[in-house]
């Protein structure tokens, strides 16, 4: 039986996509369909999020539902292509990064470094090409976080190259500075070489820039929201009352600089006692979900107060790195794929097509 590739569509607008949570018809992700003198198809899919995990799976599920529309040999041809998204403003996508997602904090202590980290390996480990920018420029954390070491050097006398380490292209302070050596900066300062740290490494075709954003509100993190492209923002916070007030604050923030904000991620969420299994919510419950349904906004995970998350970054080898497949690097994969897929459905970035205006006088 041979199929119209007008059928194949509206078999795939019938289909949900796992990640994106769209079908494959709107969503874009299909791209044609080809009909083979023998009777097969051939299906061409294209997401728009890393796809290590899920190529398989959706290709299965797709050659599933051509066939039981009545094509008995189907080929689904699945990759990958990240595109860059809409960033707030007039601002234009940064050379070299396709995706800048802040991952901010209204106050210190809550584990942002942690997460950001681990979600920036998370989706490295799912096939995307990630980089990881330390804007804390007063306590640098990333470079030992993450085992990297070196100084950044130059190869064209205008740019630095980023410090690779665990498959992650990183810029930090920390790496110019000796590690006991306090950052005595004033906050234009500070603010201008975080500038220089953003606009003058050289990133190389990164899917996903990771900025671990400095905690609370203040001028350095006002300026880095109006200034850097971004594409969306998440805000980590403990359960605790006190780290809420101060995570709604970075989150209204966002909101005001018109940065689309991804979801909220409780970190600390519960503590299971490793001898006994009783679980303790030893920082409060609920408080991210209740911020979730007040401002609309979703909850992308709960990540639970264990050991060996800290043990294993003091280390230099984050939990994701160190064990991908524990209970604790899921979360974080769970979490980073539903980044990935809400940023999938975001408009598309049309800046770099526009071409430059220059005034010349004759």
């Amino acid at each position: 039986m041979t199929i119209s590739t007008e059928a194949i569509k509206d078999v795939l607008a019938g289909l949900i996509d796992p990640v994106t949570g769209t079908d494959y018809v709107s969503g874009k992700m299909f791209k044609g369909a080809e009909t083979q003198e023998d009777g097969s198809v051939i299906v061409n899919i294209e997401l728009g999020y890393p796809a290590k995990s899920y190529a398989d799976t959706v290709g299965q599920m797709i050659g599933e539902a051509v066939k039981a529309a009545g094509v008995e040999k189907v080929t689904v041809n699945v990759k990958q292509n990240i595109i860059a998204h809409k960033v707030q403003g007039t601002l234009r996508v940064l050379p070299g990064v396709k995706n800048i997602i802040a991952v901010s904090s209204g106050k210190g202590g809550v584990g942002k470094s942690t997460v950001s980290a681990n979600l920036a390996l998370a989706l490295a480990h799912e096939g995307a090409r990630v980089g990881v920018l330390d804007a804390d420029v007063y306590g640098p954390s990333q470079p030992k976080m993450l085992g990297a070491k070196g100084q950044p050097v130059s190869t064209d006398g205008k740019t630095m190259e980023p410090i690779e380490s665990l498959g992650l292209q990183i810029s930090s302070v920390g790496f110019m500075i000796d590690e006991d050596e306090p950052m005595i900066w004033r906050g234009p300062l500070a603010g201008g070489a975080l500038q220089q740290l953003i606009n003058q490494t050289n990133w190389h075709d990164l899917d996903y820039l990771i900025v671990d954003m400095p905690p609370g509100t203040g001028d350095i993190q006002l300026t880095l929201s109006q200034s850097v492209p971004l594409t969306g923002a998440i805000v980590v916070s403990t359960p605790q009352d006190i780290a809420l007030i101060d995570a709604k604050k970075g989150l209204r923030m966002f909101q005001k600089v018109n940065v689309p904000l991804l979801g909220i991620v409780e970190n600390m969420s519960v503590f299971i006692c490793p001898c006994c299994g009783k679980v303790e919510h030893i920082f409060g419950e609920g408080g991210a979900r209740r911020m979730s349904e007040q401002y609309g906004i979703p909850l992308l995970g709960e990540l639970p107060l264990a050991s060996k998350i800290r043990e294993q970054a003091d280390s230099g080898l984050p939990t994701v790195a160190a064990d991908p497949e524990c209970a604790e690097s899921k979360i974080y994969r769970e979490v980073a794929m539903k980044i990935a897929g809400t940023l999938a459905n975001l408009s598309k970035d049309y800046t770099a097509r526009m071409p430059g205006i220059r005034v010349v006088n004759d």
